[in-house]
């Protein structure tokens, strides 16, 4: 099954495509959508739509899992986060594509096995569990482990019978 991570930012919102059949997960794509800062917010989301599209039209996954947002100590930046994630989800499911949800937290405990883990740790074991691929930023790698984690959460649900196989 063709999985697609989102890692939302209004600036950057990190991609990730796996390929998921049972507990082999192989790397497909990776990148980021950017929004210029020169535009209006409105423009912006709008960049962001369009490049979420690109990515679900051409790569074409089965499934989607965006990340949840936390609550910045910035109200403002928590709102045009929020508005971002709302594309992230907005755009696959407009699509037809079911989207799931994880908190950072539980990305990290799935991708490292500790649910604080470090950003430094969360890449290297993206790069463990897809050997050999070039990620195309943070954001990406974000993406990828949001991917990653609900790969994991699609298998323990088909293992206990809640998914068809």
């Amino acid at each position: 099954m063709r999985l697609l991570g989102l890692d939302p930012g209004l600036q950057k919102t990190g991609w990730g495509i796996v390929e998921s059949r049972g507990t082999r997960l192989t790397h497909i794509a990776n990148g980021v959508v950017k929004s210029s800062p020169k535009k209006s917010l409105a423009e912006r989301l709008v960049e962001l739509h369009d490049g979420i599209t690109e990515v679900i039209t051409e790569w074409q996954p089965a499934s989607c899992a965006v990340e949840e947002t936390f609550v910045n100590k910035n109200p403002t930046s928590t709102l045009k986060l929020g508005q971002a994630r709302g594309i992230a989800l907005l755009v696959p499911s407009m699509a037809g594509i079911s989207v799931a949800e994880y908190t950072p937290n539980h990305v990290k405990k799935s991708v490292v096995g500790v649910g604080h883990a470090a950003k430094e740790q969360v890449d290297a074991m993206v790069q463990v569990l897809l050997p050999g691929i070039t990620i195309n930023g943070p954001d990406a790698a974000d993406a990828l482990a949001v991917a990653i984690c609900h790969a994991h959460h699609m298998v323990s649900m088909q293992n206990m019978g809640v998914l068809g196989r």
